[in-house]
């Protein structure tokens, strides 16, 4: 069987528009702090792991963490909310991938919703010896 990338090649902003990655989480009280807000050590959490979905699906390659850059707690997220964690590549290097994530915050019982939190992730592709590997090696993209 032959996959949509194998019959056509694409371009790397079309890559990029297919990995987005989005998950929705409830914040139940097992995950939050003394404050009754989500703990910050989950929340990056989450966002390591959205992020390295988006990255894995732009690429297909095995990945891993390398870094992260400035993560803005812009909101505290109360127990009770619903976030969304949105991952996004913003940018492609030789063996790497970076990826933009947010939280949106969103009320349980209002229609609102607001950006909480925000950051970057970078991953480097690895290949089975764990040396770093071109991240559009082997991929039908066009230029």
């Amino acid at each position: 069987m032959q996959t949509i990338e194998e019959a056509t090649a694409v371009t790397i902003a079309e890559r990029i528009e297919r990995s987005e990655t989005r998950v929705c989480i409830t914040v139940f009280p097992s995950i939050t702090n003394h404050h009754d807000t989500l703990f910050g050590g989950k929340a990056l959490a989450i966002m390591d792991e959205v992020s390295f979905m988006a990255a894995t699906r732009f690429c297909r390659k095995r990945l891993v963490t390398v870094s992260t850059d400035k993560i803005d707690f812009n909101k505290a997220i109360p127990a009770g909310s619903i976030v969304e964690a949105v991952g996004r590549v913003e940018k492609v290097g030789n063996t790497s991938v970076k990826v933009r994530v947010q939280i949106f915050l969103e009320s349980m019982y209002e229609d609102s919703r607001e950006l909480a939190i925000q950051g970057s992730f970078t991953f480097v592709a690895l290949n089975d010896d764990k040396k770093p590997i071109p991240v559009l090696q082997g991929l039908n993209v066009s230029t």
